[in-house]
C-alpha cells in the first residue's frame, strides 16, 4: 500500500484518510469496530475525529471520540495507526464564537485523550481560527502540547493560507516544526461551486495549493466526495438546493459519469480519483454511513486513473 510520509515527521499515511463523524451515529458498538476493522484491513492508517463529532445530534458529548477510543481498547493498540482529532471548535450555536485560549484547547485536548483512551495523539488540530489572536499565542500553545508528550505534532483546519504561512514563518524562527498538515474543504467540484453556507469553513483556492507543493505542510482535504452530490444527482434526487448545484457541475457530472464508463470504475471512486492522482502530497478523508460505501472509495487506490483525464 502507497503511503506518504509528511516531511521532517515519522508519520506514514494512507492517501485516504478515514472520516469518522458517522461514529455513533451511523455505526456503534459491534457495527463500529467492524467498520473501523474493515477500514484497517483495506489498507488504511488515519483515523480523523475531533472533539465536536458529532455533537449536533442531541444526547451524547464528543460521541465520534468515545466510540473510537471503544474500539482502540478492544483492538488493544494503535502503534500502527495515526490518530487525529481536532479541537477548539465553536458552540453549534454560536458559530462565530472563539474558542482558542490555551485553557479551552487544554480542556478539549485532555477530553480527546480521555475519549480515546490514548496517552497521545499523532496529530492535533486546531479545528477554526481566530484572527484576533496573535499566530505566537497560538503555535506557543501547541508547543506547550508537545513538550508535555500530549501531542506529537499540530496542524491546522479551516485557516486561510496567509495565517498558515504567518504561523509558518513564526514556527522557522523558533525552531519549530511548525503546521504537518492543514485539513480545508477541497474535491473536484469544490472549485465551482456556490458559497458553502458555513463561511467559518475554508476551501483550498489555488493559493493555498500552490502552498503545499512548496512547503512541508500535507493537504488534507475534507468533503472529498462532494457531500454524496453527485451519486444523488444520478439518483434522481433533488439536490438543487446543495450548493453544488451549479451549471458548471452539472457539466462536470456528464465528465465524471464518462470517466465512470471508462475506467468501469464507480462514480465515487472517480472523485476520490481526483484527489488521489494530485500531484502535490495528499491524504484525503472520507466518511463512510455503511461497509459497502468504504470498500467502494478505498478500491479507488487500485484504479490506474490517469489525473490528465480530470482536465
Amino acid at each position: 500500500m502507497k503511503r506518504i510520509q509528511i516531511k521532517d515527521t515519522t508519520l506514514s499515511l494512507c492517501p485516504i484518510g478515514f472520516g469518522t463523524a458517522n461514529a455513533g451515529i451511523a455505526w456503534d458498538n459491534e457495527e463500529a469496530f467492524k467498520m473501523l476493522d474493515l477500514y484497517v484491513e483495506l489498507g488504511g492508517n488515519v483515523i480523523d475525529t475531533a472533539r465536536i463529532y458529532s455533537d449536533w445530534v442531541a444526547g451524547e458529548i464528543g460521541r465520534s471520540e468515545r466510540v473510537i477510543g471503544d474500539w482502540l481498547k478492544h483492538r488493544g493498540h494503535h502503534e500502527d495507526l495515526v490518530i487525529i482529532s481536532k479541537g477548539g471548535h465553536p458552540p453549534l450555536n454560536e458559530m462565530n464564537t472563539s474558542r482558542l485560549s490555551k485553557e479551552e484547547m487544554t480542556y478539549d485536548l485532555n477530553k480527546s485523550l480521555e475519549a480515546l483512551g490514548i496517552d497521545c495523539l499523532d496529530i492535533y488540530f486546531y479545528h477554526r481560527d481566530d484572527l484576533n489572536r496573535p499566530v505566537a499565542e497560538l503555535i506557543e500553545t501547541m508547543q506547550d502540547f508537545v513538550r508535555a508528550g500530549k501531542i506529537k505534532y499540530y496542524g491546522c483546519s479551516n485557516w486561510t493560507t496567509a495565517r498558515i504561512k504567518e504561523a509558518m514563518d513564526y514556527c522557522k524562527e523558533k525552531g519549530y516544526r511548525g503546521f504537518v498538515a492543514n485539513q480545508a474543504l477541497y474535491n473536484v467540484a469544490s472549485n465551482t461551486m456556490a458559497p458553502y453556507p458555513d463561511e467559518t469553513m475554508v476551501t483550498m483556492d489555488e493559493e493555498m495549493l500552490a502552498f503545499h507543493k512548496e512547503s512541508n505542510v500535507l493537504a488534507m482535504p475534507y468533503f472529498s466526495l462532494c457531500s454524496g452530490f453527485f451519486t444523488k444527482l444520478n439518483n434522481g434526487v433533488d439536490v438543487s438546493q446543495s450548493p453544488y448545484y451549479t451549471e458548471e457541475n452539472l457539466r462536470l457530472a456528464h465528465h465524471l459519469n464518462h470517466l465512470a464508463t471508462k475506467y468501469d470504475a464507480t462514480l465515487s471512486q472517480i472523485i476520490m480519483g481526483y484527489l488521489t492522482t494530485q500531484t502535490l502530497p495528499m491524504c484525503a478523508l472520507a466518511g463512510a454511513s455503511r461497509p459497502e460505501q468504504l470498500m467502494d472509495f478505498m478500491k479507488t487506490l487500485d484504479l490506474p486513473i490517469d489525473a490528465k483525464d480530470y482536465y
